[in-house]
């Protein structure tokens, strides 16, 4: 049996939880207080830590994905198309590190999703112990999440690019969700997983739920179709099938925005600054750097350079349509 610790705001928890309900694969599900002892038992103590069945704690949804994949082989997330399964892999990537600066920015921007969500974050954490006590821990926490806003590029500034694209990404999936649920056939791959994880904070925090009721009320409604899909048996496209255009629309963003946002931090890191600076959709963004999203963008190349000319020869025409091929590429 495992156990997921995580958290009901946490988007990579939420991400992880529906990812096990649809593979049926066994798992407890624990949050707030009950989950503490497990950030101790590894390296980086961010949620969800996963603990597996031999007692060993894993944490880092990504990794997690591909390791729950070599041990369970029923229902994979994995397309078995290899230019499928790259492409999901690059749009579970995009979410992750991202569209998650929209659930940052709705949730933290605005003093009423800052008030509504520090008191249910604290309540969720401390399942008891008192209003005034709870309300206090809020107010801590509110202080802390609001004080990180710049260091994660959620700035003031920067949220009108943050929502332009999170506004085109829900657009794509509102004239998707109604002709089918899925993007490569009719079962979920870890694509719809990792944006799920994200969108499942919009459709929560007061602002961003607004939102998403009043402009994108189907995508709205499919975050809780996602959740859980362990009663779904469907198939794969063929590796000759066409792309949805949903998939089109979304690296789009990957390309407009994604990759200089990847190339950007990665050369700014290399030249020993403190922050970058790009201009997506018209719109202004500077950050911080971070190494992590370093390790993002070798990834995706070491991904893209694994793949087999045939392979390759199938979405490179899509991946450069959609301005993501260059950054593959580049060394």
């Amino acid at each position: 049996m495992y156990i997921i610790n995580g958290a009901l705001g946490s988007p990579y928890s939420m991400k992880m939880r529906a990812l096990m309900r649809y593979r049926r694969i066994p798992h407890l599900w624990v949050h707030g207080a009950d989950s503490r002892d497990a950030l101790s038992k590894v390296k980086a103590p961010v949620i969800p830590v996963m603990e597996y069945p031999d007692g060993t704690f894993h944490n880092d949804s990504t990794p997690l994905i591909y390791d729950l994949e070599a041990r369970h082989s029923e229902r994979s997330v994995i397309p078995p198309d290899p230019a499928h399964a790259f492409i999901a892999h690059l749009i579970e990537d995009f979410a992750d590190e991202w569209v998650t600066k929209a659930m940052f920015g709705y949730r933290w921007l605005e003093e009423v999703d800052q008030i509504q969500m520090s008191r249910w974050l604290a309540f969720d954490a401390m399942k008891g112990g008192g209003l005034a006590t709870s309300q206090g821990y809020a107010e801590q926490f509110r202080a802390r999440q609001v004080g990180r806003m710049a260091i994660v590029g959620c700035a003031a500034e920067n949220f009108p690019l943050i929502e332009a694209s999170t506004r085109a990404i829900l657009g794509a999936l509102e004239t998707h969700v109604v002709d089918q649920h899925c993007l490569f056939g009719t079962r979920p791959s870890m694509a719809e997983f990792g944006m799920y994880g994200q969108l499942s904070q919009l459709g929560v925090d007061p602002t961003a739920q607004a939102m998403m009721r009043k402009d994108f009320p189907y995508s709205f409604r499919w975050l809780l179709h996602i959740d859980d899909m362990s009663g779904i048996t469907g198939k794969w496209d063929t590796a000759d099938a066409p792309f949805a255009p949903i998939i089109t629309a979304w690296l789009q963003q990957v390309g407009e925005i994604y990759m200089p946002f990847l190339l950007a931090n990665a050369a700014a890191i290399a030249a020993g600054e403190d922050s970058f600076h790009i201009t997506a959709m018209g719109l202004p963004y500077t950050q911080g750097v971070f190494k992590y999203q370093v390790k993002c963008l070798a990834d995706l190349r070491a991904r893209y350079a694994a793949l087999d000319a045939h392979a390759r020869a199938r979405i490179d025409p899509l991946l450069a349509q959609t301005g993501c091929l260059e950054a593959l590429l580049s060394q």
